[in-house]
């Protein structure tokens, strides 16, 4: 098991280096210069100021060098500094971090356990009426883009049904701390939340009809019921167990999706997550700010991968590690 973790791990770091470099590749090639956009920004800026934030920055540097500099920072644990905030960019996500992992895993989980749950009762009657609201559920959730829900959201609660906040994280001038805070952040994410779980939701539950009207024409399934178990017991402890896998997998798979969906939920309902972060650096050309953002996030679908085969051999014990 110690020798499987540390192969895991040492490919796991060879992936991130191969990222880290496509990354800094793509954002060095793209348009746009990080010292105009300053200069823009600042109403003007002198041909002498512009060659010493180009010496400051690094960006005089052949590419290649630029390149081994990032690197040889990134594997001491330095993201860098951000070019607007002026701050680290270590700082820049850590302040972000626990509002976009808040946004994600509420979300993940809401799909994962919804979809997973109509899916398996749409499976009990395939032709029944949940089952084809199943399906139209899945239609919907793959046509519709994100900001699209959101916005449909946001005009819906803020004019029709004032029930929900439909902007910011907390509300301005109240109190973080205690039951109240808590209640406030809560309110604020039920629209963002759902927006960001609902084309996944739709995903995984027709993912979970299919998976389990396979699983119950089993010939296990089968025996179980000639053993005069009850149709609960049949369906959620030995038939949903194995038709869950899929789904796992899919949500393994999907992170990085939902990480990037979260870019335009955080956007429309401006959260104050790393998603909001990495638009407004794309806008100004803040290159360490982006860099640092897209290694954070290839380091959660990493990470996610990791925690999904680990899901796989605590619901199936019969898959070993080789």
């Amino acid at each position: 098991m110690l020798r499987y973790v540390l192969k895991r791990l040492a490919y796991a770091v060879i992936l991130l280096l191969a990222v880290l470099t496509l990354n800094f590749l793509l954002i060095h090639v793209s348009p746009g210069d990080p010292v105009e956009t300053l200069a823009g920004s600042m109403g003007g800026m002198t041909e002498e100021l512009r060659h010493e934030l180009r010496q400051q920055f690094g960006l005089d540097k052949p590419f290649i060098v630029q390149l081994g500099i990032y690197l040889g920072k990134v594997l001491q644990g330095d993201l860098g500094q951000s070019y607007y905030f002026n701050a680290s960019v270590a700082s820049l996500i850590w302040e972000r971090v626990p509002a976009t992992l808040l946004l994600v895993v509420v979300s993940i989980l809401l799909a994962f356990f919804a979809g997973t749950l109509l899916g398996a009762l749409a499976a009990r009657r395939p032709n029944g009426l949940l089952s084809q609201s199943v399906t139209v559920l899945s239609i919907v959730g793959y046509s519709a883009p994100v900001f699209w829900t959101g916005i449909v959201l946001i005009i819906l609660f803020a004019s029709v049904w004032p029930i929900f906040p439909v902007s910011d994280m907390r509300t301005a001038g109240m109190d973080a701390g205690g039951w109240a805070g808590i209640l406030d952040v809560a309110m604020h994410l039920v629209l963002p939340a759902f927006t960001l779980a609902f084309v996944y939701l739709a995903q995984y539950s027709r993912l979970a009809r299919a998976s389990m009207m396979e699983t119950l024409s089993s010939d296990y399934i089968r025996t179980a019921r000639a053993k005069g178990l009850s149709e609960a017991v049949v369906l959620y402890k030995h038939a949903l167990r194995n038709a869950v896998l899929p789904v796992i997998t899919m949500l393994g798979l999907q992170f990085g999706n939902v990480l990037a969906g979260a870019i335009l939920v955080e956007t429309v309902f401006n959260w104050p997550g790393l998603g909001r972060l990495a638009f407004d650096s794309v806008l100004r050309r803040d290159f360490p700010t982006l860099l640092g953002i897209l290694f954070f996030a290839s380091l959660m679908v990493v990470v996610m991968n990791q925690l999904t085969d680990v899901a796989y051999r605590i619901i199936d014990p019969r898959i070993k590690t080789s």
